[in-house]
């Protein structure tokens, strides 16, 4: 079984820069894609941005430029460092892991909140 534990978050003024971290805990199955997704109330999960084993990313359109993930293999944890953020930006921020490219499954944190206030 897989574990991911997310930290961070909170309340932050509109321009201001939050970071939120997330540590996976198991049998971690390589490689793998590390991302966080958040979902704000009334719409759907999305996408953020994600980071492959080897270091690749992808970021979502609304992010690019003010967002970046990172991660630590030895550590297995990911991180977020948000900066320039938006009233947009508000939404509960969750970690996923996806193994299933080998053969393992998919995980989710338990969601931590980010809220800007304009």
């Amino acid at each position: 079984q897989v574990e991911l534990v997310e930290s961070g978050g909170g309340l932050v003024q509109a321009g201001g820069s939050l970071r939120v971290s997330c540590k996976a805990s198991g049998i971690i199955l390589n490689p793998n894609t590390m991302a966080w997704y958040r979902q704000a109330p009334g719409n759907e999960r999305e996408l953020v941005a994600a980071i492959t084993s080897s270091g690749a990313t992808a970021y979502a359109g609304s992010v690019k430029g003010r967002f970046t993930v990172s991660r630590d293999n030895d550590e297995m944890t990911v991180l977020l460092q948000m900066n320039s953020l938006k009233p947009d930006d508000t939404a509960v921020y969750y970690c996923n892991l996806d193994m299933r490219n080998v053969g393992g499954h998919e995980f989710w944190g338990q969601g931590t909140q980010v809220t800007v206030s304009s």
